[in-house]
Order: structure tokens, then sequence, then C-alpha cells
């Protein structure tokens, strides 16, 4: 009789949680939604959808445009003057690090593959200082509109990106890419202007 119970117990609580599950789901994106905007400086538009409350750290100034869709597990840094700033319709992946000490754009439309580093800044050596304290160089970054960006992509201080390029995944971007290029690579090369097959990214 016990063993029955628990056995009705059970499908009805499973029976619950199916008919839940989409109010579960907007109250977690709600709450994510609110998390997220009282870390920052700037307004968040209400038409960003939050799927897990990103890490924010530094000064909060990040600027998103409407539409946005923000996957889990994101790092988002800024610190001094520099901002990020991210256009209208953007997509960023699961576990994108996004850093900025001089300055992140990305334009409309961009998408991000999950775990790319966006970092702007790169740590500066001193003989007589720990590598922790001896300063930074930073250059800003800017991604063009409807960039497309693959997986575990590294993207260095000072690059421009022009519109509709495509970089391949777990390529490292040195320098500036094109509009309409597409690279890949360690460091990134043009695969357009060798004419060679496209990359699956």
């Amino acid at each position: 009789m016990q063993r029955k119970m628990k056995s009705l117990s059970s499908a009805a609580l499973a029976w619950l949680l199916r008919r839940t599950m989409s109010l579960r789901r907007h109250v977690r994106r709600l709450h994510a939604h609110a998390s997220l905007a009282s870390s920052l400086k700037t307004a968040l538009p209400s038409s960003v959808v939050v799927l897990g409350k990103p890490s924010v750290f530094g000064t909060g100034k990040i600027l998103f445009g409407e539409d946005v869709l923000l996957y889990p597990s994101l790092h988002l840094e800024t610190q001094g003057e520099a901002s990020i700033e991210i256009g209208d319709e953007v997509v960023i992946s699961r576990g994108v690090h996004i850093v900025a000490m001089a300055g992140v754009v990305i334009g409309t439309g961009s998408m991000i593959g999950e775990y790319t580093s966006i970092r702007d800044a790169n740590h500066s050596r001193d003989q007589d200082r720990s590598i922790r304290e001896s300063g930074h160089t930073a250059k800003p970054i800017l991604i063009g509109e409807q960039v497309w960006i693959g997986r575990g992509v590294a993207i260095l201080g000072g690059v421009t990106i022009g519109d509709r390029a495509t970089v391949g995944a777990n390529a490292v971007v040195t320098k500036d890419v094109p509009p309409g290029d597409t690279v890949a690579g360690v460091p990134a090369a043009s695969l357009t202007r060798k004419k060679m097959p496209a990359v699956v990214l």
C-alpha cells in the first residue's frame, strides 16, 4: 500500500512539474533579466532574453540593444571608462567571455559562438614586478554587423571585424578581418582570398 501511494505521489508530482514547466521557465527568465538589470549602469531593454544571469564584473557599463539573446554562463567585465556595446538582435552563446578595458562594440545581428573570448587587453611584462602587478595594454575591439563568430574563438585587442565576416571555430584573431571575409586558424587567415572550402563552424 505504501509503495502504491509513493508511486501515485511521484506520478502526481511529475504531472504537476510538466504542467508548470513553461511557467517556471518564464519565471527563471524574469529573475535572470531582473538580476542582470540590477548589475548594469544603463537600462536593460525588456526585449532582451536572458536564459541565465551573466556574471558581471567591474563598472557595469554595458549597453544592450533590443531583442538580444543571452545564453547562460557569460562573463561580462568592464574596467575604468571602457564599455561593452551590444547591438540589436545579437546572440551570445554559452560560456562567452567579454572583457573591456578600452572598449568592445558588437554590431547588429552578430552571433557569437560558445566559449568565445573577446578581450581588448593584454598583460604587460615588467622585470621588477609580478605579472599581476605589471599592468596591461588595451586597444578597442569592433565587431561589425551580421558577423558570425564560431565556437571557441579568441579575439584580441585592437581588432576590427568587418560587417558580414565569418570567423571559423577555434580561430585566434590577431588582425583586422575585412567585411565579408571568412577567416580561420591560428593566427586567423583568410579563406576567402585563398579560395579554400568553407570551414565548419
